[in-house]
């Protein structure tokens, strides 16, 4: 993965004959093969950032140098029209190769480096969505919310971030402003803080500690938080290890867990460890996870029929190809073997590119069967599917102009409990800075 790696790193250098010179006597130290710059630096190179002589050639076996890291950075920054994770990564890249920099001449001062420690991103996003279900008596709901949300970052030292999510909403449906009422799905109209985690970098090891998004299984399984920690090593094949406390009670999209919740509101403890291998146009994973909350007891026989389990042991694969640049297909599933009832869930996916905020004029499309047991999909992501159903989703997005998407989906299945109709519209656009 190093050969490949320097490889395309040195492709990328384009710096004309006067900087060739220069190198053949370089004085400045190679870089180590475990530094995160060669993550970072690599990302960029995929998304378009930093480019290559174009014919893919091999162009050597040594190390790269600070200086040659330089100036591919320096290359990264004389350009505009990058996303803002990229320009992020660029930032960060700027202020650790600063004396390099320096040297050729482009200006990376202590005043402006400080200024950069801490990032604001965020969206402001209008959600539509028009849901079916034939299991309720009140079988049709419409939902309009507007949502606020800034992801500030602030830099400690070279190793550690702090990390944060804010999240504001307002029902338009209800044009609520009772800062205690709820709406929706999951928001009401306070500003609450989601997240807030230290992330530390060391090599390819990433620690975080906090209030953090769960790593493993976020799509099919938790698509939410846990109160804890994760700490993450590996290269092409990752080790993720993560431990806390996961709230079963109004963050989730599953109605029976919910309702046990409620009645017992208790949190429940979490341990994980997953592995996940990527590497050119293959991904693969697997994990574990361990639930342990007296909820469980309380959903009744439908999750076991002796009603004295206070555990979930979730077993998880998934896998995902790269066909090309543009066509991919990718597949999850998921077992509870705690559970008699609604214990698995599985997706399989096929997507066609995918709208890219920076760049308007660029769409995406994908097909998907879902099937979400609402003993095991706790919190999926779907936006078309929620847990306790089965069926069809279909949905694209197009990046209307810069940094504005709008996305379209569609949902067409059952509840897998009593096989009647599920349905949902589900229309957004989005607002990144």
């Amino acid at each position: 993965m190093k050969k490949t790696l320097v490889s395309a790193l040195t492709a990328a250098l384009v710096v004309g004959a006067a900087s060739t010179t220069f190198a053949a006597a370089n004085p400045f130290s190679d870089v180590p093969a475990d530094h995160w710059a060669y993550d970072a630096v690599s990302q960029l190179a995929a998304d378009g950032v930093i480019e290559g002589y174009g014919d893919t050639t091999f162009r050597g076996n040594q190390n790269i140098t600070r200086y040659e890291m330089a100036q591919m950075i320096a290359k990264a920054m004389a350009k505009t029209d990058v996303s803002a994770s990229d320009k992020a990564l660029i930032d960060k890249l700027a202020a650790e190769f600063s004396d390099e920099l320096n040297t050729l001449g482009v200006r990376v001062s202590n005043l402006e480096r400080n200024a950069d420690k801490v990032k604001w991103n965020g969206e402001a996003r209008y959600t539509y969505t028009s849901t079916r279900d034939k299991s309720k008596a009140d079988s049709k709901s419409n939902d309009d919310e507007l949502l606020l949300r800034l992801e500030p970052s602030a830099e400690v030292n070279k190793n550690w971030h702090v990390n944060a999510r804010l999240d504001a909403s307002t029902d338009l449906a209800k044009d609520s402003t009772d800062p205690n009422g709820k709406h929706g799905d999951e928001q009401d109209t306070d500003v609450t803080l989601q997240r807030l985690w230290a992330d530390g970098q060391y090599g390819t090891t990433n620690i975080k500690v906090g209030k953090l998004p769960i790593q493993l299984d976020s799509n099919l399984l938790f698509d939410d938080e846990i109160s804890g920690a994760a700490i993450t090593t590996g290269k092409d094949l990752k080790v993720t290890l993560q431990a806390g406390r996961f709230d079963l009670n109004g963050d989730t999209n599953n109605s029976a867990v919910n309702k046990a919740a409620s009645e017992k509101d208790d949190t429940a403890n979490m341990q994980s460890v997953g592995l996940q291998y990527d590497k050119g146009k293959l991904s693969l994973g697997a994990g574990y996870h361990h639930l342990n909350s007296d909820t469980f007891t309380k959903m009744g026989t439908s999750y076991k029929s002796t009603q004295d389990e206070d555990s979930a042991d979730i077993w998880s694969a998934n896998l995902h190809y790269a066909f090309d640049k543009n066509v991919a297909l990718g597949g999850a599933y998921a077992e509870n073997t705690k559970a008699d009832d609604y214990k698995k869930a599985g997706t399989v996916e096929l997507a066609y590119k995918g709208a890219e905020p920076a760049n308007k004029g660029t769409w995406g499309a994908y097909a998907a069967y879902r099937y979400l047991g609402q003993n095991v999909a706790f919190d999926p992501s779907y936006d078309g599917a929620w847990a306790g159903t089965k069926g069809w989703e279909v949905g694209t997005n197009y990046t209307l102009f810069k940094n504005t998407v709008a996305s379209v989906k569609y949902f067409n299945g059952e509840n897998i409990d009593n096989g009647k109709d599920a349905e949902k519209i589900f229309g957004r656009v989005e607002f990144h800075f």
